[in-house]
């Protein structure tokens, strides 16, 4: 928000009285009596802000009562004994009615504040304050004089919006500035979500500031400039129809300037039909059953996301509900359902049911006799204020069944409402069954049901453009099966559900406690698939099922359990600031969600990567698009089947495997996505860095490189160094982030330490990884195969020592042999990249120099993880405090845990996975600071 005082404030020095010690701070200022003249939820605001702040209201001057039902301010006002007026019109024939004039001028005001007014007010009221009267109005004027000043706003395709209060004079809306502030206009805005998200609470804020100047002497009076000054009447319903034969755009914004009132409208198969919920379609068109649209360039598409519009330009937009003639409403896709008129037949529970909600809707509605079939509730009087109480009043006494204001707004009827709430309370209204096209497979001793499209807005589907590829077992290199290849296209439909998600679906609304819950019950399902998945896994990507089953299955569960316990415990804090005395300031701090995440996974812990990231996302309240590392998706996919179990509500998780230079890109460019978390190598990382400072400022967080060393004293506990030395290299075959890349060994050790380590390879079995007796299985895809073949070539033609190993196995697959290099000198390529395989590099160092193995240690460009073996704690604490990374293992390696941060330093990347901190990578802090 940008905020424009049209004044220079100078410190304000406040004139302390003697005073009773419960006396308010507010009472010390300059205080005035004001007449409040106008109506609504706003003006009722701006009277109970004006009272706090120690200002006296003398006199409340509103509409008369409607149907029986006084005006929000009257109803406050007359409860607080403050006097009241309801004068029909304060002018007849253009002249003032004395009888009201003087009524008014009895009451004493010096200042009249006009927040919202419908009337035509007098000069000689305007003008008899001492100080005048102040008005508020929802535009920047001079532009957008008049009295749908926030429609045009959006007609005329404003980038920004906001508000004027200024001083009444014999104009219209042409008196002086005394302040204006002002906020960007979101591309799907509407008159509601500007009103709600800024004119309305800012605008009250305003007002009491406005007041307050005025009370201090420090009001201003710009005259208003009349250069850019545009007035425009008010706009009813017989002009607010569509010209469809202009660009998209134009057409969007004429339609979300007339939202709910009067409502656009356009002829649909000969009938007129007013438009609501109007969006710029992105991405790609979806399909739809054609309608004829008067006066467009080609037909409208009813598809399930609603009606379909093109503009002049070949661009589209969409509209997601329908009112007809007889004022029902609609969703735009069941525009050709005949089954939504169909009459229900109630059960006796259900009959007692509707009578309760009968007996609701007479007490909203108490100056209808009758509440029968036909009764509307809107044309009965009920207001936007009645319909969120119907809604809280039917979920606090019926069951607890969930409805959305918008279901009021497409069920007006007594006998509509009763035949909406009974399908919800049957469940008839739930989403389709999700349909997947499986592709199966007996091994393991199961059926195993793999997805393989991608899963988009709670569905899966082929890629835009058709296109698929072929995913590999590692294993023996035969082909599982085509998977989706995702296009640009592909991922602007999922960051557009994503938003929508974020924006307007249940998720964002969601009380933090219930999100927990539903990552609770994902977690839970997980656990029950857990076989299946970690068979998928093994098929996928060669991880040894046992490992699989233990480690990438198995810490994803407890990753979303603990993060699902993180959901209802992020919090701000309180923070006492200095500010000139009385100190009457409270500033504190809130945690929000960032919006729409994107995350790239890779191909070494497929299901434990996505969980690392996208738990933390989610328990955060993000939304997410994913790319899974392209050789590896299938985990990914079956994951996303079972957020649908899980009741994930579509487009919080969508789910787009392809490639990294183009879905993963994309990702990094795309304007409607606030972070991107990554793991993967460093040159590509930069890349992304680079993509998303361009794009939007994107925030990141970076898992990358690796060259962790692992420092072996003499004095260590040798089984135990051996043990945990070669897991540290071999674990997942070596296809891991903190593998050891190289370690230093002890010069008197050193040659015992090698003959073991050589020992216990020799008694690793190499082979099927669904044998539960294997030690170690396949590398994940031929072509990284091939890298560590030439990797291991390379140590032997720069000199170094070729112990064991070096070879792809001679079997079918992509099966390495364990490796193991020793006489590494520091300047060797083996010594300063990583191989990401099963490759130990050894380098021994001189017995007791401890300052000189850590300085070799940390001579890398690299910071993720490292190690020490030793029993001298001294030792080890003076080591680990030296080494450059962000894990250091005292005596053990790979334990990492889901409570535990994780994430590296230096050219390792930023940011961190697991634990607390993970939750603040996709959080912002917001400091709220409050002058009461």
């Amino acid at each position: 928000m940008k905020q424009t005082m049209l004044c220079s404030f100078k410190s304000r020095s406040v004139k302390l009285f003697k005073k009773k010690k419960n006396t308010k701070n507010a009472y010390y200022q300059n205080k005035l009596k004001l007449a409040l003249i106008g109506q609504s939820l706003f003006g009722q605001e701006v009277y109970t802000n004006l009272r706090k702040q120690g200002h006296k209201v003398v006199g409340v001057f509103t509409v008369p009562d409607k149907d029986g039902k006084a005006d929000p301010l009257a109803v406050v006002a007359e409860k607080d004994g403050t006097p009241v007026f309801k004068f029909p019109r304060w002018r007849v024939k253009g002249k003032p009615i004395p009888e009201v004039v003087e009524a008014y001028k009895a009451v004493g005001a010096e200042l009249n504040v006009m927040p919202f007014c419908s009337q035509f007010i007098p000069m000689n009221v305007i003008d008899f304050p001492k100080h005048g009267s102040i008005i508020y109005h929802p535009s920047i004027l001079p532009r957008h004089r008049g009295a749908s000043a926030i429609n045009w706003t959006l007609i005329e395709g404003d980038k920004k919006a906001g508000f004027s209060i200024f001083w009444a004079d014999d104009g219209l809306d042409t008196g002086p500035i005394l302040l204006q502030q002002e906020c960007p206009v979101e591309p799907n805005d509407t008159v509601d979500t500007l009103y709600n998200r800024f004119l309305f609470p800012e605008g009250i804020k305003a007002m009491v500031e406005a007041v307050q100047l005025i009370a201090d002497g420090k009001a201003p009076k710009i005259p208003q400039s009349e250069e850019g000054a545009s007035y425009e009447g008010i706009q009813k319903k017989s002009n607010a129809k569509v010209n469809m034969a202009q660009p998209a755009e134009v057409i969007h914004n004429w339609i979300r300037g007339h939202d709910k009132v009067p409502g656009a409208w356009v002829v649909i198969d000969g009938k007129p039909v007013t438009l609501y919920s109007s969006s710029m379609l992105s991405g790609s068109v979806p399909a739809g059953q054609p309608v004829e649209v008067e006066g467009a360039s080609q037909p409208g598409l009813i598809a399930k996301s609603g009606l379909i519009l093109f503009g002049s330009d070949g661009k589209a937009l969409q509209v997601k509900n329908l009112q007809f003639e007889d004022r029902n409403m609609i969703p735009a896709s069941k525009y050709f359902s005949s089954d939504e008129d169909a009459s229900l037949d109630l059960t006796d529970d259900e009959k007692e049911m509707a009578e309760k909600i009968r007996a609701i809707w007479k007490g909203i509605l108490s100056n209808v006799p009758v509440i029968d079939d036909t009764t509307d509730f809107f044309k009965s009087g009920a207001a936007s204020m009645d319909v969120v109480r119907l809604v809280e009043e039917v979920k606090q006494k019926c069951g607890g069944v969930q409805l959305q204001n918008e279901d009021v707004y497409m069920a007006t009827t007594f006998q509509s409402f009763i035949q909406m709430f009974v399908r919800r309370l049957r469940g008839e209204d739930q989403e389709e069954e999700l349909l997947i096209d499986y592709v199966t497979k007996d091994v393991n001793n199961m059926t195993v049901k793999m997805p393989h499209q991608c899963f988009i807005n709670g569905n899966f589907e082929d890629a835009e453009d058709g296109k698929t590829y072929n995913t590999v077992n590692p294993t023996d290199g035969s082909v599982i099966c085509k998977v989706s290849y995702a296009s640009v296209a592909d991922v602007d439909r999922a960051v557009s559900a994503a938003k929508e998600a974020f924006d307007n679906g249940p998720w964002g609304k969601m009380n933090p406690r219930d999100r927990g819950q539903l990552l609770y019950r994902l977690a839970d399902l997980m656990e029950e698939h857990q076989e299946e998945l970690a068979t998928i896994e093994t098929l996928d990507s060669g991880a040894v099922y046992t490992l699989a089953l233990k480690t990438h299955v198995g810490m994803s569960i407890q990753t979303f359990r603990y993060f699902a316990g993180w959901c209802d415990k992020i919090q701000g804090s309180t923070i006492p600031i200095n500010q000139a005395r009385p100190n009457r300031n409270l500033t504190f701090t809130k945690k929000e969600p960032l919006g729409v995440c994107a995350i790239v996974i890779p191909w070494n812990y497929p299901l434990m990567m996505l969980a690392w990231k996208s738990a933390a996302c989610l328990a955060a309240g993000n939304t997410l698009v994913l790319k899974p590392a392209q050789v590896t998706p299938l985990t990914a996919l079956k994951f996303a089947e079972l957020t649908v179990k899980a009741g994930i509500p579509k487009g919080v998780i969508n789910i787009v495997p392809g490639s990294g230079g183009l879905v993963g890109q994309r990702m990094s460019d795309h304007p409607d996505i606030r972070k991107l978390g990554f793991t993967g190598s460093t040159p590509i990382g930069k890349q992304i860095m680079k993509s998303c400072a361009v794009s939007n400022l994107k925030k990141v967080s970076l898992e990358l490189g690796g060259k962790s060393p692992l420092i072996i004293f003499s004095d260590c506990d040798m089984d135990k160094a051996v043990r945990m030395g070669m897991s540290s290299v071999y674990f997942n075959k070596g296809e891991n982030c903190i593998a050891a890349g190289r370690l230093f060994v002890e010069e008197s050790i050193h040659d015992e330490y090698i003959r073991r380590v050589v020992e216990e390879i020799k008694k690793m079995k190499i082979g099927d990884p669904l044998d539960r007796s294997t030690d170690h299985g396949p590398q994940n895809h031929k072509a990284h195969l091939d890298k560590l073949v030439e990797y291991c070539e390379l140590g032997v033609k720069e000199g170094a020592t070729l112990v064991y190993g070096g070879r792809q196995v001679d079997r079918q697959g992509f099966f390495m042999e364990p490796t193991v290099f020793t006489d590494v000198e520091d300047h060797m390529f083996i010594a300063k990249e990583e191989s990401f395989g099963p490759v130990m590099v050894v380098s021994k160092f001189k017995d007791g120099d401890v300052d000189g193995v850590l300085s070799r240690a940390n001579n890398t460009e690299f910071g993720l993880a490292s190690g020490v073996f030793t029993r001298d704690i001294n030792k080890a604490m003076y080591v680990s405090e030296r080494l450059e990374a962000g894990t250091v293992f005292v005596n053990t390696y790979n334990k990492t845990d889901v409570a535990a941060p994780f994430g590296g330093f230096k050219q390792s990347g930023f940011g961190k996975d697991l634990g607390e901190e993970a939750l603040h990578e996709y959080l912002r802090t917001k400091a709220v600071t409050v002058e009461y």
